[in-house]
C-alpha cells in the first residue's frame, strides 16, 4: 500500500494497544480505505497502519483519544536534514518569559508571547516590544535563566538518532543565540541560528541587532541548508510551534506542528499533540530498537 497512518502515543503513557489499531481500522474503513496488517514500531507506543484511500488524493481522519494519528506517503520517509525550532519544541520554556520573571513582568510579556505564536501580531514587532521591556536587567541573569531550561522530552535521542542514519541538524530559533549555542552544544545540533541582544558586558540594551530572524529566515535557512547538502526540499523534516514556524513547515518535505498553537497546526499536515519528540522518529517509520537512546543532560 502508498499510504499509512503512524499512531503514536506519549512513550511515558504507552496506551496504544489492539483495541485502539482496530478503532482506527473501523474509522478508515468507515471512510472507504482498504487497511492493511499492523506494523508495530514500538509497543504500546507506535505502529504503521498501512491504508489505500477510497479515492485518489482522499485522506480519511482517525480520532483516537490520546494517541496522534499522522497520515503519510510510504515512501520517501526518512529524512536527511532536520531544521527545529527550539522554544517550547526542542525545550519546554520561552527563554523571554523566563527573562521577564526577574523584572516581575512575566505574565505580560508571556501574554505577547502567546498571540505572536498564535500569528495574532507580527513577531518581529512583538520580539523588540518585549526585549525593550528587558533594558537595564544584569546580562548575569541570563546564566540564570539557563538554569532553567528543560529539553523536551525525546530531544536528545532525536538528534543522535538522525546522526546515526546520516543525517544534519539544525535549530533555527526566534530566540537568543546565548541560549541556542548552550542547546546546540548540549544536545549535539550541527548547527544554530537565532536573534543577538545586545548588552554593554554588564546590562542589556532593550535591542537585539539587525535584521531579526522570523518566519522568512527560518524558511530562508531551510533552503540554504538544502542547496548547500544537495538536498530536495522533500528530503528534509521541520518542527516547530508558532506561527513564525509556519513557512518552513509548510516547504519541508515533512513539517510537523508540535504541541503547536491552534492557528498553527490548523495549518499544517502532520502534527503532534502528545507524543513527545522520538514521535518525529517514528513518522520516519524508525523502530524503538534503531533508536541512538539518549538523556537529555
Amino acid at each position: 500500500m502508498n499510504n499509512v497512518f503512524v499512531l503514536i502515543a506519549n512513550p511515558a503513557h504507552p496506551i496504544l494497544d489492539a483495541a485502539a489499531v482496530q478503532r482506527a481500522t473501523e474509522q478508515l474503513q468507515a471512510g472507504g480505505a482498504a487497511v492493511g496488517a499492523v506494523d508495530w514500531l514500538a509497543p504500546g507506543v507506535a505502529c504503521d497502519l498501512p491504508f489505500e484511500p477510497a479515492a485518489e488524493g482522499a485522506t480519511p481522519t482517525v480520532s483516537l483519544p490520546g494517541i496522534d494519528a499522522v497520515a503519510l506517503s510510504a515512501e520517501g520517509r526518512r529524512k536527511r536534514l532536520l531544521v527545529a525550532d527550539m522554544e517550547s519544541t526542542i525545550i519546554e520554556n520561552e527563554m523571554l518569559d523566563e527573562l521577564a520573571e526577574f523584572l516581575g513582568l512575566r505574565e505580560h510579556i508571556a501574554a505577547i508571547t502567546a498571540r505572536a505564536m498564535n500569528g495574532e501580531i507580527d513577531f518581529a514587532g512583538a520580539l523588540v516590544e518585549r526585549v525593550r521591556l528587558l533594558k537595564g536587567l544584569p546580562v548575569a541573569r541570563l546564566d540564570e535563566a539557563a538554569e532553567r531550561i528543560r529539553p523536551m522530552a525525546g530531544a536528545a535521542t532525536l538528534i543522535a538518532t538522525m546522526h546515526k542514519f546520516g543525517g544534519y541538524c539544525a535549530l533555527v530559533s526566534g530566540g537568543f543565540t546565548y541560549f541556542t549555542r548552550m542547546i546546540h552544544e548540549r544536545l549535539g545540533f550541527d548547527f544554530d541560528a537565532a536573534n543577538t541582544l545586545n548588552h554593554d558586558g554588564r546590562t542589556l540594551a532593550g535591542t537585539v541587532q539587525r535584521p531579526i530572524l522570523g518566519k522568512e529566515a527560518k524558511l530562508a535557512t531551510l533552503e540554504r541548508l538544502c542547496t548547500e547538502r544537495r538536498l530536495e526540499l522533500a528530503q528534509s523534516l521541520s518542527v516547530g510551534d508558532g506561527a513564525n514556524d509556519l513557512p518552513m513547515l509548510q516547504a519541508a518535505g515533512l513539517g510537523v506542528a508540535f504541541r503547536a498553537k491552534p492557528t498553527v497546526a490548523a495549518q499544517v499536515a502532520a502534527r503532534i499533540d502528545h507524543g513527545d519528540l522520538t514521535a518525529l522518529l517514528y513518522l520516519q517509520g524508525y523502530r524503538r530498537r534503531d533508536f541512538a537512546e539518549r538523556p537529555n543532560s
